[in-house]
């Protein structure tokens, strides 16, 4: 199995896996707040039902999407917003089908892209695995935003693996956009999967290093939880910055989330692993504004 198919289905299951929790929602649970500011449910599957959209776009009509890209420059600051207002305004049950049939033509549209191709985007191109992967990490950070509105606690999954890459491999992005100069010493990372095996990047002798729990740096490189609320751990001063500015997703700094408005997964903490679930307050900026991962993508 190639890294292309590995990767397609895991964005399969993982999109099903979001499906299985709005799927039986009530009309009115559709418009319950999540801790994006502004948006409700139906404003976050709308966004991923667009992004999909975009996504495969850019591997069929390249012209029409190089217009797309045209259209966020000029508006740089609303052009996601209105496309999430736009589909949050459908019924709820036209809004599922679009979005299921996207995601269908998505996997569809990948899997028959030859080797080698490359896929333009609202940044640099991507690879088409790393185009199916920018679409797994925003879908499993728009579901935790969903998660969190609804009072649910999902269980992670090894598709985190994914999540994670990126989040590690956009370390230089994260002081880039904020016009901080990237240290430029590998880092090490060692992250505990939700099987236990430990998922490892970077030299194993390097001083700077990061540890914990997979969900959560996850957490908060997709900024759905604040540091503190996490049970990632830092060696080094540049590795202890480096959390405090982490992010996965391009487009300017989110807001983040300021502690205890994030599930807290610490065993130490109230409500930490095992716990029971809070419902976030605001202050959650919308990562993918710049939809894709940081810096543009993987390879």
């Amino acid at each position: 199995m190639s890294d292309t198919d590995a990767v397609l289905g895991d964005l399969l299951a993982e999109g099903e896996e979001l499906d299985g929790l709005v799927a039986g929602l009530a009309e009115g649970e559709w418009a319950t707040p999540t801790p994006a500011e502004g948006w409700t449910v139906a404003h976050q599957i709308a966004h991923l039902a667009w992004t999909d959209e975009r996504a495969a776009q850019a591997a069929t009509d390249p012209a029409g999407f190089a217009a797309e890209v045209r259209k966020a420059a000029a508006e740089p600051d609303t052009f996601v917003d209105e496309a999430a207002e736009l589909g949050a305004a459908q019924a709820p049950d036209e809004l599922l089908r679009r979005w299921r049939e996207g995601r269908r033509r998505l996997r569809r549209v990948l899997a028959a892209q030859p080797a080698g191709t490359r896929l333009p985007w609202y940044g640099p191109s991507m690879s088409v695995a790393s185009m199916a992967t920018a679409r797994l990490m925003e879908t499993w950070a728009h579901g935790q935003d969903i998660a969190d509105a609804l009072g649910v606690r999902r269980t992670p999954t090894a598709r985190l693996r994914h999540v994670a890459r990126i989040g590690v491999r956009a370390r230089g992005f994260a002081y880039a956009v904020r016009g901080l100069e990237p240290p430029a010493e590998e880092f090490r990372v060692e992250l505990r999967a939700p099987d236990g095996d430990l998922w490892t990047y970077g030299p194993e002798d390097a001083p700077q290093r990061v540890t914990g729990p997979a969900l959560d740096f996850c957490l908060l490189v997709t900024q759905r939880a604040h540091r503190a609320d996490l049970a990632v751990r830092a060696e080094g001063p540049e590795a202890d910055r480096w959390l405090d500015i982490a992010q996965a997703f391009a487009g300017p700094p989110g807001k983040g989330r300021a502690p205890g408005e994030g599930r807290p997964t610490r065993p130490d903490l109230p409500g930490g692993a095992g716990g029971s679930p809070g419902r976030p307050g605001g202050g959650q900026g919308r990562p993918g504004e710049g939809p894709g991962p940081a810096a543009g993508g993987l390879a």
